[in-house]
């Protein structure tokens, strides 16, 4: 595309907080956190426009992270800047979660654990229909406690599922505590790994090995795979960054204005 996924990653994150902001809404952290993976995956690594029937599949399984997604697909140019103004507000396709009724969306998300069953059965259906498209999925952490996760673990791992790549966010907290003290699933890399999945652990925020991983799996043969993005909650925004409160709380005005003035310093 001529941009650099990095640069792609800072602009979802700006977009991030301009609308949480203009629509009060929460869900801040998590949304920064996934920004870099998404720049990645719309940005430069995705095959297909929203209307070929042989593009690449997406899951957001981690749905309320679903600015990003919508600030994703913006840089894309799937979506207008004027639709992305809509986020939130009354009849708006464009809610907490997202919808497959929007272009770019392939599925409903929201309920977290089953976005990776979702995945895997895009990536059968394609095998099926001799289609060389890829399925992606974006989990989070914390997801990883729900037993709907390893059932499709299993099954992709089974049907040798080598076109399905999930990318887990491991930004070690969810909405009432960190990961470690809640349901404790370390070392993530040997379980994956025990069910037979390839297992990659990256830096999440490092857009070029993301891009040099995913572009080095085997999608023609072998197993499912499995990156593991080691990332920063609310990252890029100093007083957001690990601090478990900002799952959920929308900004004031000070704290806008602190949050625009750190993301622009880092372009």
């Amino acid at each position: 595309m001529g941009t650099s996924a990095a640069s792609i990653g800072a602009a979802i994150r700006r977009t991030v907080i301009d609308q949480s902001r203009r629509a009060h809404v929460g869900h801040i952290g998590s949304a920064l956190s996934v920004s870099d993976l998404l720049a990645v995956l719309f940005g430069t690594t995705m095959n297909g426009t929203p209307d070929d029937p042989d593009r690449d599949r997406f899951v957001l399984s981690k749905g309320h992270a679903a600015l990003a997604l919508y600030a994703a697909l913006h840089e894309a140019g799937h979506l207008s800047a004027e639709d992305l103004d809509t986020y939130c507000a009354d009849g708006s396709p464009l809610g907490c979660h997202p919808e497959h009724p929007v272009p770019g969306i392939d599925f409903s998300t929201g309920s977290l654990g089953q976005g990776l069953s979702l995945a895997a059965g895009a990536a059968l259906a394609a095998r099926m229909q001799r289609s060389k498209r890829r399925s992606f999925a974006v989990l989070s952490d914390a997801e990883l406690n729900e037993g709907s996760i390893w059932e499709a673990v299993m099954f992709a791992a089974h049907h040798k599922l080598s076109n399905l790549v999930a990318i887990v966010d491991v930004n070690g907290q969810q909405a009432l505590g960190y990961t470690r003290d809640v349901i404790d699933l370390h070392p993530l890399a040997d379980r994956f790994g025990a069910f037979g999945w390839d297992v990659h652990e990256v830096d999440g925020h490092d857009t070029e090995t993301l891009e040099r991983t995913i572009a080095g799996l085997d999608v023609e043969q072998g197993p499912p795979h499995v990156l593991l993005a080691n990332t920063t909650f609310g990252y890029g925004v100093d007083f957001m960054e690990s601090k478990i409160e900002w799952h959920y709380w929308p900004l004031d005005e000070h704290q806008y204005a602190s949050a625009v003035e750190q993301l622009e310093a880092a372009r």
